[in-house]
This record gives structure tokens, C-alpha cells and sequence, in this order.
């Protein structure tokens, strides 16, 4: 069994260069969690039977956000780390919904294999799945690997999600971050 410290690091992260999907406990909720890039995203759009329309939530780290195309208000590099999820736009006018998460064992995956895909694990629609039980049980033989918290929470929520490329922001999701300092 893999768990989110770093007796799986290695493992984890040279599973996601491989593109492969796998479950992962974020500082919010579990996701399925993959690289960012074309081939991963279209196996969680089959895995979670969504629409290709909606696009996931990019989990990176501040440095690397700094140095990539998308435009990011300065008061977000205050605020992360956090469950705050931001939706941005580059300077072609393309969004993104981008966060640097607090939990260190994804940012220790984000050091070694760039940008992740994170999306709640469920079939599009439905209610996100939020025990390592229920979701081992509904996607075993869909998602690669599951990785499991050393603690689990009974009081998960999904980040909270904010629409960045116009002012004032808007709440999209009201989650686990109260963003009240930036509306």
C-alpha cells in the first residue's frame, strides 16, 4: 500500500512521469493526479466520464508559476500555499484554474514531475468521493495506483475556487479557504 509521506515519493512520482493516473490526497480532498499534459487529461476526462469542456485544476509551485505564461494577481503568491484555487488566464486569453497546495507531499511530487492534473475523484455530476474506501472501490481498475493518507480527515473539503481574470474576483466554489481578503 502506498501511502502520502515519503516512503512512496520516488515510486509515486516516477509513476506520474510514466503519464500514468493515480489517486492522490491533496491538502484538500482525494484527486485523481497526473502530469499536466494532454495524454493524462484525456484518460481522467474517460476515467471520471466528464465532459471535455470542463477543464481540471493544475496544481503547481510558486516558482514555477512565476516563470509560466499565465498572468497571476501578486496578492495569490501571499496567500499560497492554501486551498485556494485560482482560475487565470495567459496572454493569449486561455484559462486555467492553477493552486499551490500546502500539503508537502504534493508539492514534493510537483518538484519532481512539474505541474499536476487534480480533479475530485467521481463520475462527472455526482457527489466527490471522499474515503480511501469508497474510492478504491468505485475506480479499482480505472486509476493506475491509489495512494493513501496516513490520517484520514472526516471533514475534507474541495478547495475553494475564485475567478481571477476580471476584478473584482468571484467566488465560484466556496470551499476550505475562506478568500473574504481578496472579494
Amino acid at each position: 500500500m502506498l501511502y502520502n509521506d515519503d516512503s512512496s515519493l520516488e515510486l509515486v512520482a516516477s509513476m506520474l512521469l510514466e503519464n500514468k493516473v493515480g489517486v492522490i490526497p491533496a491538502d484538500t480532498i482525494y484527486g485523481f493526479s497526473a502530469r499536466a499534459n494532454e495524454i493524462t487529461a484525456g484518460r481522467i476526462y474517460e476515467i471520471k466520464e466528464r465532459p471535455r469542456n470542463k477543464s481540471f485544476i493544475m496544481l503547481c509551485g510558486k516558482d514555477w508559476l512565476r516563470q509560466s505564461r499565465f498572468i497571476i494577481p501578486e496578492e495569490l503568491y501571499d496567500l499560497w500555499p492554501c486551498p485556494l484555487s485560482a482560475i487565470v488566464a495567459d496572454r493569449e486569453g486561455h484559462t486555467q484554474a492553477v493552486r499551490v497546495p500546502q500539503d508537502k507531499y504534493i508539492l514534493s511530487l510537483v518538484r519532481l514531475t512539474g505541474p499536476l492534473w487534480s480533479t475530485s475523484c467521481n463520475i462527472s455530476s455526482m457527489p466527490s468521493l471522499t474515503s480511501y474506501d469508497e474510492i478504491t472501490a468505485a475506480f479499482a481498475g480505472k486509476a493506475d495506483f491509489f495512494v493513501r493518507k496516513r490520517k484520514e480527515s472526516t471533514k475534507a473539503l474541495p478547495s475553494t475556487l475564485i475567478d481571477c481574470t476580471s476584478r473584482p474576483f468571484r467566488i465560484i466554489r466556496q470551499g476550505a479557504f475562506d478568500c473574504s481578503c481578496l472579494i
